[in-house]
């Protein structure tokens, strides 16, 4: 079974991310309802909140909800960064490891293990752990 086809088996809430380059959330669980937003960040963090029929009522990082296809999300974990100002990526999950990146609020990445509130953080190749606090996309969702 492909990951995708996992991701519109299990119950809400779950995180998902968004798999294709542009995803219309729309303001009913149909094609017939209008457009509310349209998403242009493949890899984006989303809630899903509610399961219909092939559809999804999701939350984005902002709280902004409505409903999405579901075979356009994926299981893989992703997160976006959140607060205020650059958030420290660094080579050890503690305040004490080596600063390796910084990145900036809005920036998107694949999420990996999380600790003792640390994650593992990969943008476009860059690698290292970001506190939990700093992101959406861990945790329970």
């Amino acid at each position: 079974m492909s990951v995708p086809a996992q991701a519109q088996k299990r119950e809400a809430p779950y995180w998902a991310t968004i798999k294709t380059s542009e995803l219309n959330m729309r303001v009913g669980p149909s094609r017939e309802f209008k457009i509310a937003w349209v998403y242009k960040r493949e890899g984006l963090p989303i809630k899903v909140i509610r399961v219909a029929e092939g559809w999804r009522l999701v939350r984005d990082s902002e709280g902004t909800e409505g409903w999405v296809s579901g075979n356009l999300l994926s299981a893989n974990r992703g997160a976006v960064v959140i607060g205020d100002g650059v958030a420290a990526m660094r080579d050890a999950p503690a305040e004490t490891g080596k600063l390796k990146w910084n990145a900036a609020v809005g920036v998107v990445g694949s999420l990996g293990d999380c600790s003792a509130g640390w994650c593992e953080f990969n943008v476009a190749g860059r690698e290292g752990w970001i506190k939990q606090s700093r992101i959406w996309g861990a945790g329970e969702p």
